[in-house]
């Protein structure tokens, strides 16, 4: 059977939650608290039930291999806690449960607020957008000619802007320890979001660089209402122009495989299946191509299904299978098989149906059927060995038979700093081929807790989100990030700052 997984960053759930939001998901605005004690009470019944809810159902509470996980547990409830009484309004309620899930320190696990958007502060900004390029905050578009585009932010207030960031950010939202996410969360400390138990900073310090000579300016900051600048290069700033799922051909000869997302739509689904299609029947397309660019840019993790199959397309199904049995021959899953967890596995059945997915329905009715013979039994886990036997695994040095012609070509991997969960599974697929070259930011990481499943609190004001699995034997670490040979600290993050970069490599390899 295959590994197939369904993953989503804490990041990518957010998204989805705010989508649901506007669809009318979220509690009518009638029934939301009315009084700041009724905030502070109804954040406080939420978090215990969030709690509640992640100790009988995630993986973690029973995992022999992390005795810590419930005091951990137990630690991110107090620290929400003791905002609970400072919460006062749908911002605040909010905030602390961003206070829980940093606490947890697991993008796979936590609780998000589902509120209506009239409820959601204003949102301001200093008339400027900034990006972390692997060393500090810089500007990258501004509505005025100070702050320059390109000028490094030093300090605000008297304090060293990592600080800082660690202190209005980090504290309520990422994982400060993974490299990739700096990349992706700093740049939101100069975003008042609403958040009521920060500061924003007032007057900033600058520098910026001019041919030999450098200028350091100071500056009071303007906060004020966003506009359309504002929604554009916020989108932006972080990984470039946007763009759609699909296979592209720059200039002859050189492939750009755009792959944005792998919890793709319906349209997006189709375009991935006849991008894999066109690949494994015009396959000398790419062994002359000069280089394959596969841009992961904006990618979240979703399902793992769609890397493998690109890449079986790519190198070869059974070169595939040979150097990732060679890479995982042990790792294990434990399904975590509560009551929920089962029954959310069982609905996966149909949903897979309905979208004619065949091998994940499969996939989802034999762990549903494992999960619910070991809730039967009372066991707590349905342990899903290896298909690999250790036998197996002696021979996985040795040459399977080739379905396709090896292919030389170049590969460039283009990592986004948010890259984790089934983009992590990609990387991992990728870097198998000594022919792959990642370039961009530090990856994030993952913890070993996967394919998580939403639950709604009664309050309709948040949902918890749980995984169901433990990975056992993993080759890639909990906490392990992938790091790129060629580290891009372009501000604008263009195609075209890529291509630039992917041309002078190939003329270097030459």
């Amino acid at each position: 059977m295959k590994n197939i997984s369904h993953r989503f960053t804490l990041t990518a759930i957010a998204a989805l939650f705010m989508a649901a939001s506007l669809n009318g998901v979220a509690q009518t605005q009638s029934n939301l608290p009315a009084t700041p004690a009724a905030w502070t009470e109804a954040f406080k019944k939420d978090l215990d039930l969030a709690y509640q809810e992640t100790l009988e159902n995630h993986p973690g509470s029973h995992d022999p291999r992390n005795p810590d996980f419930r005091k951990n547990l137990d630690l991110a409830r107090s620290n929400a806690m003791a905002l609970a009484d400072r919460v006062k309004d749908a911002a605040g309620y909010e905030a602390a449960f961003n206070r829980f899930n940093v606490s947890l320190h697991d993008g796979h696990a936590g609780a998000q607020a589902t509120l209506p958007p009239s409820l959601a502060p204003r949102i301001r900004w200093p008339g400027f957008i900034t990006v972390w390029r692997g060393d500090a905050l810089y500007v990258y578009a501004s509505e005025t000619d100070q702050p320059a585009v390109g000028s490094r932010l030093v300090s605000c207030d008297g304090k060293p802007v990592k600080d800082l960031i660690m202190e209005n950010v980090f504290s309520f939202k990422g994982r400060s320890d993974e490299a990739g996410h700096w990349w992706y969360f700093a740049r939101q400390f100069m975003i008042d979001y609403g958040n009521p138990f920060i500061q924003m900073p007032k007057q900033c310090v600058f520098s910026h660089q001019n041919k030999t000579l450098t200028k350091t300016m100071t500056q009071t900051l303007a906060w004020q209402p966003v506009n359309d600048n504002f929604e554009t290069w916020r989108a932006r700033s972080y990984n470039g122009e946007s763009l759609p799922t699909g296979l592209t051909e720059p200039r002859k000869n050189l492939l750009w495989v755009a792959m944005p997302s792998f919890q793709p739509n319906q349209a997006e689904r189709e375009t991935l299946n006849k991008m894999t299609q066109e690949i494994t029947e015009h396959r000398d397309r790419a062994l002359h191509a000069d280089a394959i660019v596969i841009d992961l840019r904006e990618n979240q993790g979703g399902s793992s299904e769609w890397s493998k199959k690109f890449a079986e397309a790519l190198w070869g199904k059974n070169r595939v299978t040979k150097l990732m049995q060679a890479y995982s021959p042990n790792t294990d899953v434990w399904w975590r098989a509560s009551r929920d967890n089962t029954a959310y596995m069982q609905n996966l059945i149909t949903q897979f149906n309905s979208e004619h997915r065949a091998d994940s329905a499969a996939w989802a009715q034999a762990n549903a059927s494992g999960m619910q013979a070991a809730l039967d039994k009372g066991e707590l886990f349905y342990v899903q060995s290896s298909s690999v036997t250790k036998d197996a695994a002696k021979t996985g040095n040795k040459a399977l038979p080739e379905d396709t012609s090896s292919l030389k070509t170049p590969v460039y991997v283009i990592v986004p700093g948010q890259c984790a969960s089934a983009c992590l599974d990609a990387l991992d697929v990728f870097t198998r081929f000594d022919n792959t070259k990642l370039i961009g930011a530090p990856s994030s990481a993952d913890s070993t807790y996967m394919e998580v499943r939403i639950k709604p609190l009664p309050s309709g004001l948040a949902r918890v989100v749980i995984p169901n699995k433990v990975y056992v034997n993993r080759p890639r670490a909990a906490g392990q990030i992938y790091t790129p040979a060629i580290t891009v600290t372009d501000i604008a993050w263009s195609m075209n700052d890529f291509l630039k970069i992917v041309e002078a490599d190939l003329v270097k390899s030459r």
